[in-house]
């Protein structure tokens, strides 16, 4: 199962029909084309495109866009706090684009030590990737595809925001802050990934 956010609509891809305001049982590559269409200039929020073969499904589904690779990570303190940074006025995670020749974890450590001002975090595990769409100012569609790392930090705390990148405030948020302060201010696919780690710790 693959979930794709397109303007913070949710596209999932999936084997079978799931309970989801629009399913679309795939035909070919015009299902697609009919569910993005439904997704930017309709009111419909959340759309299913089901069908046996998925990752045949997803392969079709990629040759629509432009791939960029990213990788980011939740970095975590001794207290079980999570770093967050606020960019265009929204909470998000330290990201970026994976440079040529870099592994999904250099350019995560790489990203969070730029965006962040932290040295010496140390990488943990995989946890997932996350899927968006956008569209480029020549009209190019993108599928952004963040692949996202469990980190730990234990250090001095040297956190400055990069301003340079938008950034203006970089932050340790408990749970409790996360739930009221940072996930009515972000992104679902923040939402999706902080989900998923807390799933996969508790």
């Amino acid at each position: 199962m693959y979930k794709v956010f397109v303007n913070e609509k949710k596209l999932l891809i999936s084997k079978h029909p799931e309970e989801l305001e629009k399913n679309l049982g795939y035909e070919s590559f015009t299902t697609f084309e009919i569910a993005l269409d439904l997704l930017e200039n309709t009111s419909v929020k959340e759309l299913n495109v089901y069908g046996e073969n998925i990752e045949e499904i997803w392969q079709e589904f990629q040759k629509l866009f432009r791939i960029i690779e990213a990788a980011g990570g939740l970095v975590i303190n001794p207290e079980g706090e999570i770093l967050f940074i606020k960019r265009l006025g929204k909470w998000d995670l330290p990201k970026g684009k994976m440079e040529k020749g870099e592994s999904r974890e250099e350019s995560a450590v790489r990203e969070i030590e730029e965006e962040t001002g932290l040295r010496d975090v140390e990488l943990a595990e995989f946890i997932n990737t996350t899927y968006h769409i956008y569209v480029e100012r020549n009209g190019e569609k993108i599928l952004k595809c963040t692949h996202w790392f469990e980190m730990h930090f234990s250090g001095e705390d040297t956190s400055t925001p990069q301003i340079e990148e938008g950034i203006t405030e970089v932050a340790w948020k408990n749970t409790l802050q996360i739930k009221e302060e940072v996930f009515p201010g972000t992104f679902k696919n923040i939402k999706l990934i902080v989900k998923e780690f807390w799933s996969l710790k508790n």
